[in-house]
């Protein structure tokens, strides 16, 4: 009898610990994340998901394509996001840089063999970035919560409307037949995940928290890409790194990276967007 009952005293001194710890990893409320619990939940579930299957396959695939041929693999992908890319300059009113993207599409499947090699790059029309979500900024919906995706990631209410406009405008989701169309969706998840295996290693080595590390780099980047956009038009690839120089208002945050390079697929979205 008692026995039994140490062994309850027990299982419920556990049961309590577990319980205060998951409370501990839920920190003094933060306004851009009210829904911080359940966030921090998915978060969990897609960085689970990111070890058991996608870091695996992403090695696989790493080690047996030679860097030529995934490059070719990212440009092709790359060439296909500029058509959601150039749609939302043409709704955002940035006439020239809609034209510009209409030209990189043009030239790198012309000359760059359907997209494989971005020559327009080489002529001097560099790769742009922009979204639906950064469009609704533009006229002013404001991003509203926090909100971690299942398998996506860190998004907004704002960006997470603006996620099914950019699936629309992709070319690849009317390819038939559909198992087609998320095949080639996968292969783009791999090739953007082989991109950034050591990401994940600098994320577990640089923060205590990973959540709110990558919560707050999401918000400072997506903040610096809005202001961008208002004030001098979107940035380049090469312009990323401004994104660290605290020239745009961001979010308030208790670390900072300067790119979205610097962080896994699952935990930054790039799947559904024109980058």
């Amino acid at each position: 009898m008692e026995t039994h009952f140490s062994k309850k005293r027990l299982f419920t001194l556990l049961v309590l610990t577990a319980g205060l710890a998951a409370c501990a990893n839920v920190r003094a409320p933060v306004r851009s994340d009210p829904w911080e619990g359940m966030n921090r939940a998915m978060f969990e579930f897609n960085d689970t998901v990111d070890r058991a299957a996608l870091q695996p396959v992403a090695r696989v695939y790493h080690r047996t394509l030679p860097q030529g041929v995934r490059t070719r693999v990212s440009n092709f992908f790359s060439n296909l996001g500029d058509v959601p890319v150039m749609a939302n300059y043409l709704l955002q009113g940035q006439w020239a840089f809609s034209a510009e993207s209409l030209m990189r599409i043009a030239i790198n499947t012309l000359f760059g063999v359907g997209g494989l090699f971005d020559v327009a790059q080489e002529v001097g029309l560099p790769k742009r970035r922009t979204d639906f979500g950064l469009t609704f900024g533009r006229y002013g919906i404001p991003a509203g919560p926090y909100l971690v995706l299942p398998l996506l990631g860190p998004s907004t209410v704002r960006d997470t409307a603006g996620t099914f406009f950019d699936y629309s405008a992709n070319p690849v989701s009317y390819v038939n037949p559909a198992l087609l169309s998320y095949g080639l969706y996968g292969v783009r998840m791999i090739s953007a995940r082989a991109a950034l295996l050591q990401a994940g290693n600098l994320l577990s080595e640089a923060a205590l928290d990973k959540y709110s590390f990558v919560r707050n780099a999401y918000l400072q980047r997506r903040a610096y890409f809005s202001g961008a956009h208002n004030r001098n038009g979107p940035p380049r690839d090469e312009d990323e790194g401004a994104s660290s120089s605290g020239s745009v208002a961001a979010p308030p945050a208790e670390q900072h990276i300067p790119s979205q390079q610097m962080i896994p697929p699952h935990i930054m979205p790039q799947i559904h967007l024109g980058w």
